[in-house]
């Protein structure tokens, strides 16, 4: 197994870990649910990526904004993490294709808008899957409409 400061190294090129990442990650390693509230350029999708690459199955990650998804996927797969997302800017043929690839398990992280969620389809789809973690990223763009 690779350790979290190796792959830190290796895929972000950092020789060590911004200060509160490293005990994020050791939380969700351990298998604590968690909650990092940090500044901005603060390092906080290294906190669930890095374990995303050790635990066994997908990470799915929900997140309201579209553009920080596309620029995530991007940078990832650039850095050779096999990721992609799931959001209203696919077309149905875009959507099927990487249905289909998370099928085959060709993803170690997905991020998914949250809208998604409400789809029962969808949701019978993740739980044919091996879901090691869920992250919500930028939850301050969350909201509960309801009771």
């Amino acid at each position: 197994m690779h350790s979290p400061q190796n792959l830190l190294k290796k895929y972000f090129g950092y020789d060590h870990f911004r200060s509160g990442q490293n005990e994020i990650i050791e939380q969700i390693l351990n298998g604590k649910d968690s909650l990092a509230i940090m500044p901005t350029g603060a390092g906080k999708s290294i906190c669930y990526q890095i374990p995303a690459m050790i635990l066994p199955g997908i990470t799915l990650v929900i997140s309201p904004l579209i553009s920080l998804m596309k620029d995530q996927v991007n940078t990832l797969n650039e850095i050779g993490i096999p990721s992609a997302f799931i959001n209203s800017s696919l077309t149905e043929l875009e959507f099927q294709a990487t249905m289909q690839n998370i099928s085959y398990n060709l993803y170690k992280i997905v991020y998914v808008a949250p809208e998604r969620l409400n789809s029962n389809s969808f949701l019978h789809f993740l739980n044919q899957l091996n879901i090691s973690m869920i992250t919500i990223d930028e939850a301050h763009c969350v909201s509960r409409v309801g009771t």
